[in-house]
């Protein structure tokens, strides 16, 4: 994740560039360092460096690093000479190069020649079987056939060898909840709440998909999770706030006086209440009237 430091730094970066006051080198390597894709801004900084014989012989190894950069920044604003040309010439001075060979694929699947570049793929996934970004280009090539099942059965192989992933475990939560396939999305949070419990956003999402299966154990345990993110976020978070209203109007309907909440519970409920009429009340005092209504018709009120 970018910090707001890297952010203003590549902003400030980028405004200089663009106002021709220099340091095209430092925002290419900043958005390099940082993962971004800013992909029409390399291509025409990357390629102002590139096609200048002086500024492109002062950057010495890191001029090849350079041309990958702009190869894929080509093939994602599909100008795909540009890419194509960026290729020739790293297969010219590293013509070996496995690297290489994965720009080769990404160039076929930039073109739309699926079949190709799935052989291409294939065929280095035979030489290493635990190259990432070529699993990943597997995912996203199906996603971008519209091949949702697809996408699945390559992102559930690239989590039996990449389990610490936990971008790829937020994606596959994420289609599966696009397919409401709720109980496999539910695992996914599990998974990433395992790996990461201090993550708020990983217990929201999964509080959000247990609220939706509905069922009154999932609704208790839901309101765990949405008193955990309420925790992790100081009491900060509004969708857990009212995620905590949600259940526990819910528990009363679902157990109809048979198991009357306890007095923590009852505590809790308050507290949040009056936290939600205190925020709105501050942030946006016209709603108010609505959001105690709102309360009130959970009947849940502080």
């Amino acid at each position: 994740m970018v910090s707001k430091t890297e952010e203003t730094q590549l902003d400030r970066l980028e405004n200089q560039v663009d106002n021709g006051g220099g340091g095209a080198w430092e925002y290419l390597s900043l958005v390099r360092k940082l993962k971004l894709r800013r992909s029409d801004k390399v291509l025409k900084h990357g390629l102002s460096i590139l096609n200048d014989p002086k500024k492109r012989s002062s950057l010495g190894p890191e001029e090849w690093t350079l041309y990958e950069q702009v190869a894929i920044a080509a093939m994602d604003c599909q100008c795909l000479d540009v890419a194509k040309d960026c290729i020739k010439i790293l297969q010219k001075q590293f013509s070996e190069s496995k690297r290489v060979g994965r720009l080769e694929a990404m160039l076929l699947e930039a073109k739309g020649l699926w079949q190709e570049a799935e052989k291409a793929y294939s065929s280095l996934l035979e030489d290493n079987p635990f190259d990432q970004v070529v699993h990943k280009r597997r995912v996203a090539m199906a996603k971008a056939q519209g091949n949702i099942s697809g996408s699945i059965d390559w992102l559930n192989k690239y989590l039996e060898i990449f389990m610490a992933d936990h971008d790829a475990w937020r994606e596959l939560a994420e289609i599966y909840i696009s397919l409401q396939m709720y109980k496999q999305a539910a695992f996914c949070y599990e998974e990433l709440i395992l790996s990461q419990p201090t993550v708020p956003f990983h217990h929201l999402a999964y509080a959000d998909v247990l609220y939706t299966l509905g069922g009154l154990e999932n609704i208790q345990t839901a309101k765990k999770y949405y008193a955990s993110t309420i925790d992790l976020t100081g009491g900060k978070n509004t969708r857990a706030l009212f995620g905590i209203c949600l259940c526990s109007s819910a528990i009363g309907q679902l157990s109809k006086g048979r198991n009357k909440e306890d007095k923590e519970s009852s505590e809790l409920q308050s507290l949040v209440v009056t936290a939600l009429e205190k925020d709105y009340k501050q942030r946006a005092p016209e709603k108010l009237s609505l959001v105690t209504s709102t309360l009130k018709s959970f009947k849940v009120s502080s």
